[in-house]
């Protein structure tokens, strides 16, 4: 046994060595001197929010994934994959959802929303129903946001307090007072740019990963010889969610569709990103991309999961090393405290970069999207303020500060939702992602719904939710993002109704011939038929492992 391996197992927890901190600070202060160079020639909101809408298809799709691709997922896959109770790679059931995902935004939503010319995605709902209804899903929006991405804070805020030895207050500082640094300068083009670094370092930094334990155990069949074989089943037919099993594949495929819909097409901090192309076929080929791309990128984290799975079965110890939550082993750790302690020089600096990636690529998004709405939501819509180019680029910039310190003084309040910080981020989306897609679906689906049947379904669906998380905890979570959106759907079309605003629905405005739609339709077909292949080529991939 090596002396590093030594240390390890009587407890003594190896820090970053120099040349390691070397690689950290190098890349947070390059992200700062990104931002200012791609701050050059701001002039006005649509610069800061939407890059001067001068973003290409693959930048935004690899962007859009980093930001998917947060500390959440890193260490809370793996943890989930590895260690959770009913877990293992039946998480990858939540994938098959994507592709079919991807077609209907592709159709009915995002071409509508490129047509209307808006920063906020909110916007078409005062187009469609009133500035009440845009009111409130905004809001909910911005509350649901700041407080997810606490999670994701305090998902990398751990791993810094516990590669430096500091408290967890200077570690979620650090992350924070970086990210809203350069966030707050640059904009969505740096939030963009960063992202893509962001997410070829943190890619790099999962294979390095994979590769060095799978090195250690022996060879990739041993490692699959090593991991409990219960936790490679892919698929869970044995239940449909009611009975306390959260992760069926009945849920996880419906319910994954849903909440899809609904992050992909109704949650403005990633539609503010699909409207920054440069066109509506680059934002639909960006959708695509994210359609294809994504499965490989889970399934490669997933792995790193069985990895780590692996290594504890043959050095049980390892469990020893975990920081201790609730006397319990914090297994959202078990990634970076295997890279402290066995990586070797300069590479564990990689990898603690690529955690710094993930929070940041996630941050970063949201606290440009959440002071995008704040602006156009409430600033300009609802209190009608009036600000020139000048104003309202400094306003931006404040309010992207404003939400940053938000967002991480939330981090000391979520770390107790749930033993894995992945379901944690779920539940806290799943309460609010099926209300909010029903109230879209009453604008695109319906003419003549009222901002009062909208809103009264949006209430109603949110209680709906909350009665199942109190009072029926034996359905699944995952449900949620169907309950929620059926309750609003109907609840909406019970509230009488009257004709309003119908141009603005999907349905209506695709029949009219405008070459923005029929145009972009026909030339999609052949990428709707290759999203549905690759639906079934992932369903096989699950079943085959």
């Amino acid at each position: 046994m090596d002396f590093v391996r030594l240390l390890a197992v009587r407890g003594v927890v190896m820090q970053l060595l120099l040349i390691d901190w070397v690689i950290v600070f190098i890349y947070l202060f390059s992200m700062i001197g990104l931002s200012i160079y791609l701050s050059r020639g701001q002039s006005n909101k649509e610069d800061y929010y939407l890059g001067g809408n001068k973003n290409g298809a693959i930048s935004v799709a690899i962007s859009t994934m980093a930001t998917q691709c947060s500390t959440t997922s890193i260490l809370g896959a793996p943890a989930f994959v590895a260690f959770s109770i009913g877990g293992g790679l039946i998480w990858l059931q939540y994938e098959l959802a994507v592709p079919l995902a991807m077609i209907f935004l592709m159709v009915f939503l995002l071409p509508l929303y490129r047509k209307l010319n808006i920063i906020s995605v909110y916007a078409y709902l005062e187009k469609r129903f009133d500035k009440q209804t845009r009111l409130a899903l905004s809001l909910i929006f911005q509350v649901a946001r700041a407080v997810s991405t606490g999670v994701t804070v305090y998902g990398i805020s751990l791993v810094l307090s516990y590669c430096m030895g500091v408290s967890f207050l200077t570690a979620a500082l650090l992350l924070g007072v970086v990210t809203i640094i350069y966030d707050s300068i640059g904009g969505m083009r740096a939030v963009i740019v960063s992202d893509v670094i962001q997410m070829i370092i943190l890619y790099i930094a999962i294979i390095s990963a994979i590769l060095t334990i799978v090195s250690m155990l022996g060879g990739f069949d041993e490692t699959l010889l090593l991991f409990d074989s219960q936790r490679l089943k892919s698929f869970n037919f044995g239940s449909h969610g009611f009975n306390g099993d959260e992760y069926s594949f009945f849920p996880m495929l419906i319910g994954g569709f849903f909440l899809y819909i609904s992050y992909y097409g109704c949650d403005q901090s990633q539609v503010q990103r699909e409207l920054s192309t440069k066109n509506v076929d680059d934002t639909n080929t960006s959708l695509f991309l994210n359609g294809i791309l994504r499965f490989p990128l889970v399934l490669t984290y997933c792995f790193l999961g069985v990895c780590i799975g692996a290594y504890v079965v043959k050095n049980p110890d390892f469990i020893k090393l975990l920081p201790l939550k609730d006397q319990n082993p914090n297994y959202d750790l078990s990634v970076p405290v295997f890279v402290l302690n066995y990586f070797p020089k300069g590479l564990a600096g990689l990898v603690i970069v690529g955690l710094f990636s993930a929070a940041m690529s996630s941050l970063d998004s949201a606290i440009n999207s959440l002071s995008a709405t704040s602006m156009q939501d409430i600033f300009r819509s609802y209190l009608n303020k009036e600000f020139n180019d000048k104003q309202e680029l400094l306003m931006s910039k404040i309010l992207t500060i404003f939400w940053g310190s938000v967002c991480t003084v939330f981090a000391f309040f979520v770390g107790d939702i749930s033993d894995s910080v992945i379901v944690s981020i779920n539940k806290i989306g799943s309460l609010a992602n099926g209300p909010v897609l029903g109230v879209f679906l009453l604008g695109v689906l319906t003419t003549q719904t009222t901002g009062r049947g909208a809103l009264g379904g949006l209430v109603f669906g949110l209680f709906a939710n909350a009665f199942f998380w109190i009072y029926l905890p034996m359905i699944s979570w995952v449900w949620w993002n169907v309950i929620g959106c059926v309750a609003c759907f109907c609840f909406g079309l019970l509230i009488p109704q009257n004709k309003q605003n119908k141009d603005l629905t999907g349905l209506t405005w695709m029949t009219k011939g405008n070459d923005l739609n029929l145009k972009s339709h026909k030339k999609w077909k052949i990428y709707y038929i290759i999203l549905v292949f690759w639906f079934f080529g992932i369903l096989g991939v699950i079943i085959s492992l």
